[in-house]
């Protein structure tokens, strides 16, 4: 897929990763899989996992502290500029959206939700979670799923998928299901296997990198003949070794013996691409029909679907495709993640935050402090909302130094500026490179960012490190 980009839009680039961890601890380093030493650095990551360990021990911890792999991920990038936005998990199912800094005020009508497929639909363990978000004004969806295994269960896993995007709902106002989004993608552990062929025939054709020669034998393409669904979904060509089933710490796919293993009848499994990324860009509205009832519902329909085609138009929306590979330097698992990156080409529907915010004077922890903040744009403010302060390189929206609440702490009030102050108890005392973000509570989300400035050392501090002879090096 190829284009031309428009003058006035803006490529963005999407990095995105689907790992089944196999209820195994992150490694110590995930550089490589976030490609976090390439010149080129994505504007967004974003991150689905299956069979993250939850035993109800670790899992009610987890709920407590983030788990460990999102720990490794927000450590990872935060230093780097990135802020993780969103999260969902549902037992072993993970999904994390992380942003660069910049486009935070930008990210909004943020909601997510779950489906269960495993044991009726009743466990968690197989299902789908997803993110959805405005991007710049563009809906976007993001679906982890993690379906049924096992190779007789191909049209299995279609249902799944089937049941999953019909019961999973948001706004109804905006984009009701998931296939409302302007862009979708659907990526994970989606369990398709390659039939048919011996594992003598799989193992030649990996081995000398025929790939190709496995294509027509894949699940997933060979139900995408018959499946209309299915269809409305892209796909990069499988030019990488099959992710499973993989000795641990291993390059060598399951080497099991026929017969009894650990006192299980079993056989080796056959290689397989279980791991996978498509996408979906939503087909253009159709025009509306020339003949129609003059009733009001029609008149609106009409209206609707002008409008919408009309944004179509002054926004266009477009993704390509740049890489689609396997990373085979990961062993903790017996499946190897998948990364696809994306150039999203989009013409912003707006470049203003909700509101602009920075710090008054000189901050540390010797006085209360001043906020001034100004709406660029209505917005549904309230009581709850809040401006919390983050050290440079924070991870999360809940991982703020202080609060304050906008309209409790508010010392002045104009149409075109506020002010709200910050104790100085609630101000570090050895200072730092800080910012300042306006969460709003109505929208879930920060709509304005402040510039990073400098929260000096307060005199206590300096007194205190005189006193023990310490001294600040240079």
């Amino acid at each position: 897929m190829t284009w031309t980009p428009r003058p006035s839009s803006k490529s963005r680039w999407l990095h995105m990763v689907t790992w089944n961890v196999a209820t195994a601890d992150p490694p110590d380093d995930i550089s490589s899989l976030l490609h976090l030493n390439s010149p080129k650095t994505p504007d967004l990551y974003v991150i689905g996992l299956q069979e993250v360990y939850s035993a109800p021990h670790r899992f009610i911890i987890d709920m407590a502290v983030e788990d460990s792999w999102s720990h490794l991920f927000m450590s990872s990038l935060a230093p780097r500029g990135y802020l993780k936005v969103s999260s969902i998990r549902m037992q072993g199912l993970l999904l994390l959206f992380f942003s660069k800094l910049a486009h935070v005020p930008f990210i909004r009508d943020i909601q997510d939700t779950y489906s269960r497929t495993g044991i009726s639909g009743y466990w968690g363990n197989k299902g789908g979670v997803s993110i959805r978000l405005s991007f710049y004004g563009h809906m976007l969806c993001f679906l982890n799923c993690h379906l049924a295994a096992h190779m007789q269960y191909a049209s299995q896993r279609v249902d799944e998928f089937e049941y999953i995007l019909d019961t999973q709902t948001f706004d109804p106002k905006k984009t009701p299901q998931i296939l409302d989004h302007k862009l979708v993608f659907w990526f994970g552990d989606l369990n398709f296997r390659i039939q048919d062929h011996g594992m003598h025939f799989l193992r030649n054709c990996i081995t000398s990198h025929k790939f190709n020669l496995l294509w027509s034998k894949d699940q997933l393409t060979m139900m995408k003949k018959t499946e209309a669904l299915l269809q409305e979904f892209d796909e990069g060509p499988l030019d990488f070794q099959p992710t499973y089933k993989f000795d641990r710490f291993s390059d060598c796919y399951d080497s099991r013996p026929h017969g009894t293993w650990l006192g299980f009848h079993g056989k080796m499994r056959k290689p397989a691409w279980t791991d996978r990324i498509l996408w979906r860009v939503k087909p253009k509205e159709p025009p509306p029909e020339e003949e129609k009832d003059e009733d009001r519902d029609s008149v609106l329909d009409e209206k609707n679907t002008k409008k919408k085609q009309e944004e179509e138009e002054e926004f266009p929306l477009k993704l390509k495709q740049d890489s689609y590979t396997s990373n085979m330097e990961y062993g903790v698992s017996d499946h190897k993640p998948v990364i696809g990156i994306f150039t999203l080409e989009l013409r912003k529907m707006y470049e203003t935050p909700l509101v602009r915010v920075c710090a008054e004077g000189e901050w540390s922890a010797d006085f209360d402090a001043i906020v001034i903040y100004s709406p660029l744009q209505p917005f549904p403010s309230s009581a709850w909302d809040w401006i919390g302060l983050y050290k440079v390189g924070f991870t999360s929206v809940s991982d703020y130094i202080t609060y304050t609440w906008v309209k409790d702490d508010e010392v002045s009030f104009n149409d075109e500026l506020a002010q709200v102050y910050v104790s100085k108890d609630e101000i570090p005392l050895l200072g730092g490179e800080c910012v300042l973000c306006y969460y709003c509570s109505t929208l879930q989300c920060i709509v304005g960012i402040s510039s990073p400035f400098k929260v000096q050392e307060s005199k206590v501090a300096v007194e205190g490190r005189s006193s023990t002879g310490e001294h600040r090096r240079p």
